[in-house]
């Protein structure tokens, strides 16, 4: 019997390595939390159940390790990302927090609209509410960053840069082939 717990504490240490070995290449924190969780479950069921079948006990244990290992990756993942994708105010100076409605397009756009008004707010979102002219209303939300004159618009699968200038209650954007002119709404 001494010579199976011994075998069974050298397996268990071995399947901990062999987890945070492969877990360090691991392209996410949930990944790497689930492959060390697994390999700490299989040790701890393992070494649990001295008596019974070492590999059910350790296959339950890493299974649940693993379950585990994962949702704390992930969260730390979450906050990461969030981190990242935060816009500081000065970010946002000095269109944060300010509305304007569109006044013209060029070139125009083919199709048309009674209205297109933009909020930007000061966490790094800008709101754009499209009113058509059958009344229909049609939102959209995008990221945005100021950098020196340059407007940058983000969502998942594009980035557009454009230059901007502010002249007195008038925003020019120009988008380089296109460009717009908005009115400041109080």
């Amino acid at each position: 019997m001494k010579k199976d717990k011994k075998t069974i504490r050298i397996m268990g240490i071995a399947v901990v390595c062999l987890s945070l070995t492969f877990g360090s290449g691991c392209a996410t924190q949930g990944q790497t939390g689930a492959a060390a969780g697994a390999g700490a479950g299989a040790l701890i069921g393992g070494l649990a159940n001295m008596g019974g079948s070492w590999g059910a006990t350790a296959l339950i244990g890493a299974g649940i390790g693993a379950g585990v290992g994962y949702l704390i990756g992930n969260e730390q993942d979450k906050k990461e990302a969030q981190k990242r994708q935060a816009v500081s105010e000065e970010e946002t100076r000095p269109l944060g927090n300010t509305t304007w409605q569109v006044i013209s397009i060029v070139p125009k756009p083919e199709k048309s609209y009674k209205s297109i008004v933009s909020h930007f707010r000061k966490d790094g979102t800008v709101v754009t509410t499209k009113t058509n002219m059958k009344g229909d209303v049609e939102k959209t939300t995008e990221g945005y960053r100021i950098v020196g004159s340059t407007l940058i618009l983000n969502k998942p699968g594009y980035v557009e840069n454009a230059k901007f200038k502010i002249e007195g209650n008038k925003l020019i954007i120009d988008y380089g082939n296109s460009s717009a002119v908005l009115q400041r709404v109080s």
